[in-house]
């Protein structure tokens, strides 16, 4: 287990992720108003669901019957995909389609540099988001404003002066292996928003203090992917069994053979199942599912520290860590 504990606050969630504020390595995901249109992505230009129908002539008749089109999906942010997203799990997944009539459709939080926002995941980790917020306002202010915030600038400041702000010693080596990577070339902005989901797994992880959760998190709320399954955020496991009527909760292993029907759009298929968990488990606390007044983040940071007091007997036999909402420990 890794990530270090620190005092805190309370997070939460609203848009594309969980609900109220629980703590754990988030990234921050800026819950997205509503209201106001999503920024495109710098990104290279993805088609959108398209049934590729290009055969090989070389390949016998009797193969080519057995050929499945392949549907590529574009950034949700760009316009009118997340409509499209909708609709289609609606027709995909009769138990889902209930849910995307009940809960208003997610939002997505306006784009940030790759580096800016991992640099927030990591120091958002396993904090309230109140406590998270604050170190990261004064973050920025060490740095002269987010503009600012780039590998060497990250690099120049020692695990002092991030001391003084409120970093941990071990999230200050993270902060400073991120830019490494970035300044050594292994990593860049555009490499990041052009790499395909499974090498930009691959090469995130790599990072220390990253781990499968916020890499997830990072590609749905930064990124804006549209098909990323988070199979150890405890509440998509707990929404999936509750959706299926399943008699134990499934493994991460498991999900994505459970999830398959949502492809191309798990991304957005999650968002649906975390306020459907929120729903289910809104308290005196006042949890309100797709209020738009409320950050995504705030609410999902919510969920998860509410699930890691109530759960933690849900311990992963083969990841050896705890899901617990958000997986606390995700960092490397």
């Amino acid at each position: 287990m890794a990530g270090e504990s620190e005092s805190a606050a309370e997070p939460n969630p609203n848009t594309l992720t969980p609900s109220n504020p629980p703590s754990t390595d988030a990234i921050n995901i800026v819950p997205l108003q509503t209201h106001s249109p999503p920024t495109k992505l710098p990104s290279r230009p993805r088609k959108t669901r398209k049934l590729s129908n290009t055969v090989d002539p070389s390949l016998p008749k009797t193969q080519i019957s057995t050929i499945v089109p392949r549907i590529v999906s574009r950034s949700l942010s760009y316009e009118g995909e997340l409509e499209s997203a909708i609709n289609y799990l609606k027709s995909s997944d009769p138990l889902l389609s209930p849910l995307i009539e009940t809960y208003p459709p997610p939002t997505l939080e306006l784009f940030q540099p790759p580096f800016l926002a991992l640099t927030k995941s990591i120091l958002f980790q396993q904090l309230a988001y109140k406590a998270g917020s604050s170190i990261y306002t004064r973050f920025i202010s060490l740095c002269g404003g987010e503009s600012n915030v780039v590998p060497d600038m990250v690099l120049g400041l020692t695990p002092q002066q991030l001391r003084q702000i409120g970093v941990s010693a071990r999230k200050a080596s993270y902060l400073h292996d991120l830019a490494r990577k970035y300044q050594n070339g292994i990593l860049s902005d555009k490499s990041i928003v052009d790499m395909d989901d499974k090498s930009l797994f691959t090469m995130l992880t790599m990072v220390n203090g990253i781990g499968s959760w916020s890499v997830h998190m990072f590609m749905i709320f930064s990124l804006h992917r549209p098909d990323v399954l988070p199979i150890h955020d405890l509440g998509i496991r707990k929404g999936v069994r509750m959706l299926y009527g399943l008699e134990d909760l499934p493994r991460p292993s498991q999900m994505d053979q459970l999830c398959e029907k949502w492809k191309p759009y798990r991304s957005v298929a999650s968002w649906y199942i975390w306020r459907f968990v929120e729903a289910k488990g809104a308290n005196s606390k006042g949890n309100v599912v797709g209020n738009s007044d409320v950050s995504l983040q705030q609410q999902m940071l919510s969920m998860q520290q509410q699930q890691q007091q109530q759960h933690q007997q849900f311990l992963d036999p083969i990841n050896g860590i705890l899901n617990v909402g958000a997986c606390a420990w995700d960092s490397n």
